[in-house]
């Protein structure tokens, strides 16, 4: 899978907020895909237990049948520091990477991390679909930013999530008894798209079936080294 150089990378926290700033406001969550989601690529990372290492899987699913058809890991040097709301920067440079050996291109992105619930409404999901250029999910397991309710108890049941009265996502309940999940669009994808697609993957487990084959592909990877 080929696509464009997006920027360089900073090495300060300065500069990467500074980038987010500068980025963002090219984030399109207006509306849903214009074609349909066939497969969905998920993605996640593990992190070495002790060393500065992380270890990214891509792996991609038909989306109506949930098969996988193809999976993708990279192992490489943690190059970024931990910092709140700057998660990107430390994964992102490994997920491209990772794409970047796909034979084809899939249609969505769908990952553990947040969209624009984010305080400067530039999660991971935002970052990586303006790389891919590709609708970008992101379904966290953590609350980061919004407002809501929870949801009913029952796979598929959802409430919104908003921040100062706007919509930015949705509260999952992504299995009949597990705690929700937290979903917005990144990019290319309204708020309505990226919870249909989440809500057309449930795994029957917290996971989503991409992100759910993702992690496990991640540490898989780590539990080999």
């Amino acid at each position: 899978m080929q696509f464009p150089h997006l920027h360089d990378w900073p090495a300060t926290e300065a500069e990467a907020v500074a980038l987010q700033h500068s980025l963002v406001a090219r984030v399109d969550t207006s509306a849903p895909p214009t074609r349909p989601i066939e497969y969905v690529a998920g993605c996640d990372i593990a992190y070495h237990l002790t060393d500065p290492r992380l270890f990214a899987a891509v792996v991609v699913l038909k989306v109506s049948d949930l098969s996988v058809v193809e999976e993708r890991t990279v192992s490489r040097e943690v190059t970024f520091p931990y910092i709140p709301g700057l998660l990107s920067f430390r994964e992102i440079p490994a997920l491209l990477d990772t794409f970047r050996e796909l034979r084809r291109a899939p249609d969505a992105v769908m990952l553990d991390g947040q969209g624009i619930a984010h305080p400067r409404r530039f999660g991971l999901a935002c970052h990586l679909g303006l790389w891919l250029d590709l609708p970008c999910v992101g379904c966290a397991k953590s609350w980061l930013a919004g407002d809501h309710t929870e949801p009913g108890p029952n796979a598929g049941d959802a409430t919104a999530l908003t921040v100062s009265g706007e919509t930015v996502g949705s509260v999952v309940r992504s299995a009949t008894g597990v705690k929700s999940v937290y979903v917005s669009p990144g990019h290319k994808i309204d708020v309505a798209g990226a919870t249909t697609l989440v809500r057309a993957t449930l795994s029957g487990y917290r996971h989503p079936a991409p992100t759910r084959a993702a992690h496990m592909a991640a540490n898989h990877l780590r539990s080999g080294v």
